[in-house]
Order: C-alpha cells, then sequence, then structure tokens
C-alpha cells in the first residue's frame, strides 16, 4: 500500500485528513496519521499485553478511507458521492481488507485486529464507527486519534484568531472556545 511507487502512496502523501476541523490542508492526511503513529508507538511501550505492530499499522490506516471519501482538491475540500454514500470508515475497511485477501497467509488474528481498528477509530457509534473498541490496540488509536483531532483544531483557531485576541469563538470539536495567554499580537 505504502511502496514508493504505488497509486495509494501518492494519494496518501497529498490527501488533506479533514474537510475543516483538523489538518484539512494538502499533506494532512499523512501529517496526521504520523502522529497519531508515533504517539501510539510510544504510549504502546508503556502499557503490557499491546500488539504494537498492528497497533502502529492500525494508527497508520485508520484515515484511509479518506482517499476514497475526500475530493482531491486542497483547495476545496468536499466529500466524494461514495463519501457520503458510504462513509471514510467502510471504505477505509474494504480498502485494506481488499489487499490484506490478496495476501496469502496473511493471519488471520492480525487481520482482524487490524480492520477492527479502522472500524472502530472513531470511538462510538454515534461518532460514525459501526463498532466500538473492543482491543486494548483499538482502544489506544482511538485515543489518540481523538487527542490529535483536538489538538489540530487547536492549531487551526490559533491561526484564525483576530491579532490581540485571547479567546477564540465557540469550536463545535473542542465543545467550547480555546484560550491562547500570553499569545502574542501577529
Amino acid at each position: 500500500m505504502f511502496a514508493p511507487d504505488a497509486e495509494t502512496w501518492a494519494a496518501f502523501r497529498a490527501a488533506p485528513a479533514a474537510k475543516r476541523y483538523h489538518q484539512a490542508y494538502r499533506h494532512g492526511l499523512l501529517e496526521h496519521s504520523l502522529s497519531v503513529a508515533q504517539g501510539v508507538s510510544t504510549i504502546a511501550a508503556t502499557f503490557p499485553g499491546i500488539d504494537r505492530d498492528v497497533a502502529v499499522a492500525g494508527a497508520l490506516l485508520h484515515d484511509i478511507g479518506k482517499l476514497d471519501a475526500y475530493t482531491a482538491d486542497p483547495l476545496a475540500i468536499d466529500l466524494t458521492d461514495l463519501g457520503k454514500l458510504h462513509g471514510e470508515i467502510p471504505l477505509g475497511y474494504y480498502r485494506v481488507r481488499r489487499l490484506i485477501e490478496d495476501v496469502p497467509g496473511f493471519p488471520p488474528a492480525t487481520a482482524a485486529g487490524l480492520l477492527h481498528i479502522i472500524l472502530s477509530h472513531h470511538g462510538m457509534l454515534e461518532h460514525g464507527s459501526p463498532v466500538v473498541p473492543a482491543t486494548r490496540e483499538a482502544t489506544l488509536v482511538h485515543m489518540i486519534d481523538n487527542l490529535g483531532g483536538k489538538l489540530g483544531s487547536f492549531d487551526r483557531l490559533e491561526k484564525e484568531l483576530p491579532a490581540g485576541s485571547e479567546w477564540s469563538a465557540f469550536d463545535r470539536a473542542l465543545g467550547g472556545g480555546a484560550w491562547f495567554a500570553g499569545r502574542q499580537a501577529a
């Protein structure tokens, strides 16, 4: 999937991570996925019982469905027809499952764990996950993904903040305003 000459790798490197809330710009998906994978790798070393390889692979692939769910134009990020009809999580599941099925002897338990991370990474049914995290690896990826998205929202809000302001307006992603105390006027 991420071979240097793979079509998926070229698309993954250029794709945005979101339409608005976090890393909604060219290369945002790569930036977001790498930061989630780095956080998952670090924390996986701290807690026993986590299959670090599955967790890191899941972190890298958790948002792969966005390649099919979002348009490729970074100046007009929008949902594709498939994105609207199926959603990014099922699209990512199908993309990875097709590749796994093409690998002879791929371990079934590893496939199940990896696909579960993709299906559950939003954490709750009401947030779009078809299932909730049921493994240590899926729970870890969900938590770090959620953290990365929220911290990315702070970056977006700070860039939009008027000069001299310390508070952003209410932000849906954060559930409130963000405070930037001691911020230098732009």
